[in-house]
């Protein structure tokens, strides 16, 4: 099992859980239709396949199985119901958001290490409820949900902004000889899971380099395998970068 980070962008609320690697699954639908008349499909008898037409966009689906455990918890007592913890995953289904008059879900980020960055919205929840104590309440449940990716270009200064992930992968060679400036990541200490209020990497890559998407090399230069969580105190090392533009 590995841990994941679902970071609701708007509000910046993270979610976490337990993923089953062996059920992750990605599907990617290009944009493309057949060709049409009014009588239906345009094609002839000598054709292979049906002529194509590009439409631009597509679709990219990630199925996800994921667990949660209330034994796994700190300080859970007997009767807590697993239903507390799934319960955020199930609001991401509804539309909680507004845009341009109308409701939507929200926007959120899969968060999985270093490798998974991913801007999606939920399109559907489904759980499974196991170990059931006497009285009916479900200890422990598996949580299949159908996610899209979505375009996203929150603001980096923007605090309810979460990681903008251009997809360019940064190499060490990006950083260049010089002085290390050191940065320690602010927040509310008085929040023992670093919670809402503390700092970003991708706040701190737009600060120090003008471009958010350098989060992924101050991740790596730093050893951080886990950017949506980096507690307040830290201290990080800022190199000097090549220009990414």
């Amino acid at each position: 099992m590995e841990r994941v980070t679902f970071l609701v962008e708007r509000s910046g609320e993270q979610i976490e859980c337990l993923l089953n690697p062996e059920t992750f699954t990605i599907t990617r639908q290009a944009g493309l239709q057949a060709q049409r008349t009014l009588s239906g499909v345009l094609t002839g008898t000598a054709d292979a396949d049906n002529p194509l037409l590009a439409t631009g966009g597509g679709v990219t689906e990630l199925v996800l199985e994921l667990l949660f455990d209330v034994s796994k918890q700190a300080n859970a007592q007997p009767d807590d119901s697993v239903q507390a913890l799934t319960a955020p995953l199930w609001a991401m289904a509804e539309n909680s958001d507004e845009a341009n008059g109308y409701s939507i879900p929200p926007t959120i980020r899969f968060v999985w290490g270093k490798s998974w960055n991913i801007p999606a919205v939920v399109v559907s929840v489904a759980e499974r409820f196991e170990q059931f104590t006497p009285a009916g309440i479900p200890r422990r449940s598996w949580v299949k949900m159908r996610l899209l990716r979505c375009n996203a270009t929150p603001t980096p200064t923007d605090p309810g902004a979460a990681i903008v992930d251009t997809g360019r992968a940064l190499v060490p060679q990006d950083v260049l000889p010089g002085e290390l400036q050191a940065h320690e990541v602010q927040g509310d200490r008085t929040d023992p899971d670093g919670g809402g209020l503390v700092e970003r990497l991708d706040q701190l890559a737009h600060r120090y380099y003008g471009d958010a998407s350098l989060w992924t090399l101050l991740a790596a230069f730093n050893g951080i395998d886990d950017p949506a969580r980096v507690p307040a105190g830290t201290s990080l090392l800022v190199p000097p970068v090549r220009s990414s533009r």
